[in-house]
């Protein structure tokens, strides 16, 4: 029996899944052309994930994991909270050029909305990244980067809201870049909130 070159794990395999998806979208994706693309055969995908369901399962649990890590990652790189959060926001898509791309990826997310399995995996990154945003605000009201009355629950979903939202209007009115419009939406949403030295 054929087993996973030593060379390719998981991580791999999953990355190129997302890749793949961003060009064909979740109804086109197949085994076969995920395989080709880690130089694989669809046999050997098949025996570690089972069936196109389950990679794509292991694509959201991936999804769900890689939030804390990113927050890590960007906390470490920037001093100041606001900049980490900054990174952040341009991270979560910064794989994303296309308009293509991103309605692909949205795509797999409304397949998810009607999935339970995939469902609770789309809620747990979902709710992982409101906790980052949420983190990253008390520290930057902590720094003094935020005004100390920052309601940083109702400014966690804020922004949220308004860099999904930039995405959407990006996909559809194609103006600028993806990272920059939620970078933009990021900004608006905070400036209210930042301390006047801050500005």
């Amino acid at each position: 029996m054929a087993g996973r070159p030593r060379g390719i794990d998981d991580a791999a395999i999953l990355h190129a899944a997302v890749g793949v998806m961003g060009r064909t979208g979740p109804a086109r994706l197949t085994l076969a052309a995920v395989a080709k693309e880690v130089g694989l055969v669809p046999a050997t995908l098949s025996q570690r994930f089972g069936s196109k369901r389950g990679m794509l399962l292991a694509v959201a649990e991936r999804g769900a994991e890689e939030v804390g890590r990113l927050h890590a990652h960007v906390r470490a790189q920037h001093p100041s909270p606001l900049d980490a959060l900054a990174a952040l926001t341009a991270a979560v898509w910064g794989g994303v050029v296309t308009p293509e791309e991103f309605a692909n990826h949205l795509a797999f997310l409304c397949a998810d909305l009607a999935d339970p399995e995939f469902h609770r995996l789309a809620l747990a990154s979902e709710q992982a990244q409101q906790a980052a945003v949420r983190a990253l605000l008390e520290e930057a009201v902590a720094a003094g980067e935020l005004r100390p009355d920052t309601d940083t629950a109702l400014l966690t979903r804020s922004v949220q809201q308004a860099t999904t939202g930039a995405g959407v209007l990006w996909a559809v009115d194609r103006e600028g870049t993806l990272t920059g419009r939620r970078l933009d939406a990021l900004e608006v949403t905070l400036h209210p909130y930042r301390q006047k030295e801050s500005q």
